[in-house]
């Protein structure tokens, strides 16, 4: 009778730890098969969880069909996750809409042994060939000049910008991973570009993101998230191109690019079954690199010159600051950054009120974790919300407000703010942050410097609502005059 009893009682309490270590945290009721579909917006995940989270709080679940997600919402909440417990949150979430091309290579969608590996390789062999250095300033500084001339070609009649920024953008990643720039007619450059940009395009719409909660219905179903992976396909052809030519000129002692980089490693490796660095892997670490250096970048630059023609006034306070610190006499160098702090305010308050990767790329827990008295088995899929980081009322005055007072403090000198995440945060920051960090501030200047941006409609009407908000934010369709100073 007392053993019966102490197996009744141990059997209770191992019955209790079970149900303990699967709570998730509270949310919305879900339905079979669609989860808390009918409770989101698919045009605009980012107010469908803001409303949410008014309800929940700051840690809460949704079903994504029949599948859970824990979303953070607001600073702390992301910060506690991302920072504070960054191993633990260091997993790459299932993203279907381009896992189903990418089978888990490259470096921003895999997990693991294998994304340490290709990580740590892409970081060294950035840094190596210049990233966050003079040599690859002076390769920005270049390109730059390259725009000016195209924006001077325009002669002042209106234009859409979006392929000239993204040209200059992507050929400044394109010298590093393929060890060249592409002149801006070569066709098949160009429609790697529309590639990019459609594809960043049908992820960022609903049609994409019902793929990622249905990929095996929306693989049967008629629409334009078929183009995706047609997309891929081609990207990855151009991609193989490329890698022919470095194949036909190949000199290992000596690697011009981080394609000749990885075919080194390939060579190293070429006996080792279980090796990561093998055609797959180089194909989508190429192509994550590609896209991510060329299309988060120049979608900020075109929000920001959008931005920048609605409030002429803060336009031209920074014209007034590069006539001071730069003059016209010469180009803008990254040292002049620390003696602009109005200029580094507008661009990180463009990069903040913008917010072009809204959602982070999705995360999961890659052991068992304790969070917040909640239990978050590993696996666990994880949507940090870095616009909410970004309009955090505690971290920001007037956060919906364009305003970069966010980054200045009562002297006008530039204040950072641990609260700015547009790369994201933890382990799985963006690697190419200081890349892009010298990008925008190079470009920017360089285009204020010369030009001055005229809208082709009064700036009061100007609506800075993104035209699409989903995996990304893209800025509404819009033509310019440039106006040489």
């Amino acid at each position: 009778m007392t053993i019966a009893l102490v197996v009744l009682c141990l059997s209770f309490l191992l019955l209790l730890n079970k149900k303990k270590k699967s709570k998730l945290p509270p949310g919305p009721r879900a339905i079979p098969l669609l989860g808390n579909l009918h409770q989101l917006d698919t045009t605009d995940l980012v107010k469908s969880l803001k409303e949410l989270s008014n309800k929940y709080g700051p840690v809460f679940t949704i079903y994504l069909g029949s599948k859970p997600h824990v979303v953070l919402y607001g600073y702390q909440a992301v910060k506690e996750a991302l920072v504070e417990q960054a191993d633990n949150f260091s997993g790459r979430g299932d993203f279907p809409v381009v896992h189903r091309f990418t089978q888990g290579n490259g470096i921003a969608f895999s997990n693991g042994e294998k994304w340490k590996i290709l990580r740590r390789f892409a970081l060294t062999t950035l840094r190596n060939f210049g990233m966050g250095k003079r040599s690859i300033e002076g390769r920005i500084q270049e390109e730059a000049h390259f725009l000016l001339e195209e924006f001077r070609n325009t002669k002042q009649t209106p234009f859409d910008p979006i392929f000239f920024l993204s040209r200059g953008v992507s050929n400044v990643i394109c010298s590093i991973v393929f060890g060249n720039r592409f002149e801006y007619d070569d066709k098949k450059f160009l429609a790697l570009l529309e590639l990019i940009n459609d594809n960043f395009q049908i992820m960022s719409s609903a049609w994409g993101t019902l793929y990622n909660i249905f990929p095996g219905i929306m693989d049967h179903l008629p629409g334009p998230h078929h183009r995706i992976f047609r997309n891929f396909k081609n990207m990855k052809i151009f991609v193989m191109e490329q890698l022919r030519k470095h194949q036909e000129t190949f000199q290992p002692d000596c690697p011009r690019d981080l394609i000749d980089c990885f075919l080194t490693n390939m060579q190293k490796e070429k006996n080792n079954p279980e090796s990561n660095f093998n055609l797959d892997t180089m194909v989508m670490t190429t192509l994550n690199l590609f896209f991510g250096g060329t299309e988060t970048v120049s979608t900020t630059l075109r929000y920001g010159i959008l931005i920048l023609m609605k409030y002429p006034h803060i336009a031209e306070k920074v014209h007034q600051e590069i006539n001071s610190v730069i003059g016209r006499n010469r180009g803008p160098a990254v040292e002049d950054r620390s003696k602009m702090p109005y200029t580094d305010a507008v661009i990180h308050e463009i990069q903040r009120f913008t917010t072009i990767i809204p959602l982070s790329l999705p995360h999961c827990v890659i052991r068992d974790t304790e969070f917040r008295g909640y239990f978050l088995p590993q696996g666990t899929e994880v949507i940090p919300v870095l616009t909410s980081v970004h309009t955090d009322p505690e971290k920001f005055k007037e956060p919906h407000t364009f305003n970069p007072e966010n980054f200045l403090d009562e002297n006008n000198r530039f204040k950072a703010n641990d609260a700015f995440m547009p790369f994201s945060s933890g382990k799985r920051i963006c690697l190419g942050e200081g890349l892009a960090r010298m990008e925008l501030f190079l470009f920017f200047t360089t285009f204020l410097q010369n030009f001055t941006f005229k809208p082709t409609v009064h700036p009061d009407v100007i609506d800075l609502t993104p035209s699409t908000s989903g995996a990304g934010n893209i800025p509404p369709i819009y033509k310019l005059s440039v106006i040489p100073r």
